[in-house]
């Protein structure tokens, strides 16, 4: 039911329906094509009505002619009889001969209303009508002796003809009931109109054939807009088969506006947030704005780049565009936007977008992400390497520092919380960022990487958020670090995937959370000891760290880093 409502009445967009362009034309087709029969049918019966009534007195002129010639002679045979009532009989019976319709009627009237005689319907007549009667004897002071007029008879309308008879010295009237006489052509409009309907409704609907087939491709225009517009989405109109008319030439203006416009949306959106472009295109403009957030940071920073940038040169710029190729569309994948790129630093903010089931998650998993697509670069580069040395025997000096500065390398820093997030800059030049401690932990959070030689790096509020929804990562704490720039130690934690931690694996997490344990405690020489059993690098940053060495004086289990 709501379908066909839809197709005949048209959808509602923002409060506003959205009438079919066919719906409207077939209306007022069908409008004007009933109006235009009925008043065609109307007229003609006013014009047929205006000559049946001339026709009409005709007959009763010639009826009275008639019946004044025969009341002549009722008048000579009186003056021999003197039976005037015999008159009166002769003359009613001679009128009543002339009827056609059951109201027809013959009357003479004397000036002062007095009826010398009446033939007509059965129920008779007490008086006549006194306006009607005026009317006469004001024409018969002018002269006038004969004429037609309407009047009222026993509420009733009549047509009707008189003439003045000097010898009976009254007006001899005769009349039909205007009801009666117009009641076939009545009729005959009535089934006219319903022949009018009938055709009408037939060629309505041959017209909506035609104009269906017409205008066919004005709904699969509006269908495909409305489509468009529910789905933000620009797209190219199907046109496939349309007829060179001013409707394809519509849908095909479209399609290149749509076309340059959706060109426009993919530049536009490459170079901001795509829910800025989003905002942007629902809203129609972007503004200077902000609020607070509550969002996931990652941040990713290439490792040596200084040397990298070194040994390529501008090419360095194409080996960036490889990896942040494969790299951001990760990111956009799990629902994570690009925050900002600053050569070899990568920053990505999670939780901007609708449908985030769980933000930190989403920025592990595209952290493990990154880490395979520098992985698989570095080993297309070693195969080429072996290829060219198959094919050599060796490298040049060149070509072995160009291999060394194509190794990518990364470090992945994570931290999560409220930060400002919005645009900032003019109305003529803006950028979409995104500022606050989290942000630049995320930052500290990676370089931590390097020092503790571990892939990623996560804050304790990351790792609350994803232990909140999911199992899948086994968060090994780190250390508590207070970075440069900060007052407060913080717990980071180091994210593995489950599945991948196997026996062997497990007995080194133990022995690491058992070592840093005693370290927290104080218990360097035990600490050391369970670093040793510990198979994972981080552990050899411990045992380095403590060399043998007792704990300080007033020990807090923090450690305080002097650099970035």
């Amino acid at each position: 039911m709501q379908e066909i409502l839809e197709r005949l009445a048209g959808r509602k967009i923002n409060g506003v329906r959205v009438v079919p362009l066919m719906t409207k034309i077939i209306f007022i087709f069908a409008v004007f094509l009933l109006v235009s029969n009925f008043f065609s049918n109307y007229i003609n019966l006013v014009l047929n009505r205006g000559e049946q009534t001339r026709l009409l007195n005709q007959i009763m002129v010639k009826d009275l002619n008639d019946l004044h010639l025969f009341t002549s002679r009722q008048a000579e045979l009186l003056l021999f009889t003197g039976d005037e009532d015999l008159a009166r009989a002769n003359m009613e019976a001679s009128a009543a001969t002339r009827f056609e319709f059951d109201g027809s009627l013959a009357l003479a009237v004397r000036p002062d209303g007095d009826i010398l005689f009446f033939a007509g319907p059965a129920n008779g007549l007490s008086s006549f009508d006194s306006d009607a009667l005026d009317q006469m004897n004001d024409r018969r002071t002018t002269g006038v002796l004969d004429g037609s007029f309407p009047f009222q008879m026993e509420g009733a309308s009549h047509l009707g003809v008189y003439r003045w008879h000097s010898e009976w010295d009254a007006y001899f009237v005769r009349a039909e009931q205007e009801s009666e006489f117009l009641a076939s052509s009545r009729r005959i409009f009535l089934q006219i109109s319903g022949l009018i309907v009938l055709i009408s409704l037939v060629c309505l609907v041959v017209g909506v054939i035609i104009i269906r087939y017409i205008l066919r491709f004005v709904p699969i225009i509006t269908r495909a807009i409305m489509a468009m517009q529910d789905s933000q989405e620009l797209n190219q109109l199907d046109m496939s088969g349309a007829p060179n008319d001013d409707v394809t030439y519509l849908g095909l203006a479209f399609n290149s506006l749509a076309g340059t416009i959706d060109n426009l949306m993919n530049i536009f959106k490459k170079f901001v947030a795509r829910d800025v472009a989003s905002k942007a295109y629902e809203e129609r403009e972007i503004r200077l704005e902000g609020v607070q957030r509550e969002l996931t940071v990652l941040f990713t920073d290439i490792r040596s780049f200084t040397y990298m940038t070194e040994t390529l040169g501008t090419d360095i710029i194409k080996l960036l565009n490889l990896h942040y190729d494969q790299s951001i569309r990760h990111i956009h994948s799990h629902n994570g936007d690009i925050g900002s790129i600053i050569g070899d630093a990568l920053l990505a903010v999670f939780g901007t977008m609708k449908g985030d089931d769980n933000k930190s998650y989403q920025a592990i998993r595209s952290a493990y992400l990154l880490h395979d697509v520098a992985s698989s670069l570095r080993s297309k580069m070693s195969e080429k390497r072996e290829e060219i040395i198959r094919k050599r025997g060796s490298l040049t000096d060149a070509e072995q520092r160009v291999y060394e500065a194509v190794l990518i390398e990364i470090g992945v820093g994570i931290d999560g919380g409220v930060v400002f997030y919005g645009n900032i800059g003019s109305e003529e030049r803006m950028v979409n960022t995104v500022i606050g401690d989290n942000v630049n932990s995320s930052a500290r959070l990676e370089g931590l990487t390097r020092f503790y030689n571990v892939p990623v790096i996560v804050s304790e509020y990351v790792k609350n958020e994803v232990e909140r929804d999911f199992a899948d990562y086994v968060f090994v704490e780190l250390d508590t670090v207070q970075v440069k720039g900060k007052t407060q130690g913080k717990q980071v934690y180091w994210p593995i995937e489950r599945r991948r931690i196997d026996e062997a694996f497990e007995q080194d997490i133990e022995a690491y959370s058992e070592g840093l344990q005693l370290y927290y405690e104080g218990k360097w020489a035990d600490s050391t000891r369970a670093f040793k059993r510990c198979g994972l690098k981080v552990a050899e940053v411990f045992t380095r760290r403590m060399n043998g060495q007792r704990a300080p004086r007033n020990w807090n289990g923090v450690w305080t880093m002097m650099e970035k």
